[in-house]
């Protein structure tokens, strides 16, 4: 999948501040087979995270309309839009999309139509049951810190589903039904675990490696789930659950290495010693792979929205309903959730010790979850909407990002009858100059504010990003010449100004090494000069 075009015609979800942008995410001849991300850049509250959440929301209100047994959220009904992409198939060719929503004059929504290009000509697509197959197999949403902007929609497909189980389950002939997977996925730090235990249990050993090795860890050495079910937070009865759930609790009683249950809280307890037979354990029951074990964490976690008190449900349904705002759920408190992980060990390659998942640094989590996230999500047509992903990482890991994501086996595609096809999209947002640097200038997109008018622009970069300096990336991006902070910059242009050689003499030992010290040497050069006249 490519997204070549967006028009936002109206969005309620930022205040109107996107109405009527453009932006041209690709141009002239695209390649479906190569994986090539997008960067957003560009200063705070130039509508970057924004962005990603229309998309998300657009592709969201296009699910629940064609495909409304997966998508059981309420979608925005107040985003107008046309959005073009190209969807690969299996064959190696790509069909080329067109979707839109205008407003109609007297009704308050307006349909969504699809086009398709036939012969170089975009023509409706009249029957619905055709729409599916041109849609994204996944659109995936990843946020790392607490700007929830984008976690919006993520949320309400979510809130959507736990509903859907508490209904279910509670009635004997749909209790037995399967509740489908949406196909918005949200990865956040709540979900840090899911992903990573999901990897590192269903994936090859080298690739499992490749997921740890950067936090110096070698396997995963056990780890402990706990499902409880009637506590003193849970709804009246206790959590009830479909027949989906509790055969999902069955396969992890098969896989555990031993586990307990305490009946009066109806609190399951699973201990898994990782050893070769646990991996055979869970590929057994889990055979689809790691997205499939990650689905089963993932449902059993979104239990945990039952417990949330009713008022707060329904404050977060009707601020979503009316304003749109950013606002997630509250979260559980740890020992009241119906699912959760404990006890994580990794061992290390020191001495073979070992160490909690919790003593790792957000930026060794980080990157874990990242990249475990594009290892399971490995077919095609997968639209990825990265919110700062590199948020956390030290300089040397940002530099890195790019390289080690193009270097993950799942990230060049997946062959269909000796047919290389592309197996994602992805935009990414950063204000870091070390992503763009590793991207050409045609996949980097420069969002600027107007200080007059507040509105915001979208163009492509003047100069080559790929193998630009950072320095000269951040004045391209960011408008910043000066390579150093504000603080001593501006104690560097009052000495530029001053007429006292020792006083510059004294000061300039206390700077470090750089181009703006050298003009000081060179002040007190001319300053001597002026006074041997």
């Amino acid at each position: 999948m490519k997204l070549t075009r967006l028009n936002i015609i109206k969005a309620d979800t930022c205040g109107g501040l996107l109405d009527g942008l453009k932006i041209p995410f690709r141009e002239g001849k695209v390649d479906t087979r190569v994986f090539t991300p997008l960067c957003l850049i560009g200063p705070n509250g130039t509508g970057k995270s924004q962005v990603l959440q229309i998309i998300a929301e657009i592709f969201q209100a296009i699910f629940k309309k064609y495909i409304p047994d997966e998508e059981k959220g309420t979608p925005n009904e107040s985003i107008f839009f046309e959005i073009e992409y190209q969807i690969a198939k299996s064959n190696g060719k790509h069909e080329k999309i067109k979707a839109y929503r205008y407003k109609p004059e007297k009704k308050k929504t307006g349909e969504i139509v699809f086009e398709i290009e036939i012969d170089g000509v975009f023509q409706i697509i009249e029957d619905d049951n055709d729409v599916i197959a041109l849609l994204p197999s996944k659109v995936v949403g990843y946020t790392s810190g607490d700007n929830e902007t984008l976690s919006i929609p993520f949320l309400v497909s979510r809130s959507g589903y736990a509903n859907q189980v508490r209904t279910s389950a509670l009635n004997k002939e749909s209790k037995s039904q399967i509740i489908h997977d949406s196909r918005m996925l949200l990865i956040d730090y709540s979900t840090n675990l899911e992903v990573l235990v999901a990897n590192l249990l269903l994936n090859p050993s080298n690739v499992r490696e490749k997921l740890i090795e950067a936090p110096n860890l070698k396997t995963l050495n056990s780890f402990r789930c706990v499902i409880q079910l009637n506590h003193s937070a849970a709804p009246t009865g206790g959590v009830k659950l479909t027949d989906e759930l509790e055969q999902s609790i069955e396969y992890l009683k098969s896989c555990a290495t031993c586990h307990d249950y305490v009946k009066k809280t109806a609190t399951y307890t699973f201990d898994f010693l990782v050893q070769n037979s646990t991996h055979k354990a869970f590929d057994n029951f889990w055979s689809d792979g790691s997205l499939e074990l990650y689905s089963c964490f993932h449902k059993l976690a979104m239990l945990n929205d039952l417990i949330i008190p009713k008022k707060d449900r329904e404050a977060f349904d009707k601020g979503i309903k009316e304003r749109r705002f950013a606002a997630a759920l509250p979260e559980p408190m740890e020992r009241q959730k119906v699912f959760r992980f404990e006890r994580v060990e990794f061992t290390t390659n020191k001495m073979d010790t070992t160490v909690d998942y919790v003593s790792l640094s957000d930026g060794e989590h980080q990157l874990a979850q990242l990249l475990g996230t594009m290892c399971m999500i490995n077919y095609p047509n997968v639209l990825l909407l990265l919110d700062e992903p590199e948020s956390h990482f030290n300089p040397r890991w940002r530099i890195e990002f790019i390289s080690k994501v193009l270097h993950l086996e799942t990230s060049n595609g997946i062959r269909y009858d000796d047919t290389l096809v592309a197996q994602q999209e992805c935009l990414l947002t950063t204000h870091s100059p070390f992503v763009p640097s590793d991207m050409k200038s045609d996949n980097v997109l420069i969002f600027k504010k107007s200080h007059e008018k507040g509105n915001i622009t979208v163009t492509r970069p003047h100069i080559e990003t790929f193998g630009s300096t950072f320095d000269t990336i951040l004045e391209e991006c960011f408008e910043i010449s000066p390579t150093m902070s504000d603080i001593p910059k501006n104690e560097i242009n009052h000495l530029m100004k001053s007429e006292n050689i020792e006083e510059i003499r004294s000061a300039i030992k206390g700077f470090g090494d750089s181009v703006e010290r050298m003009y000081l040497a060179e002040r007190i050069r001319m300053l001597k000069k002026k006074e041997s006249l």
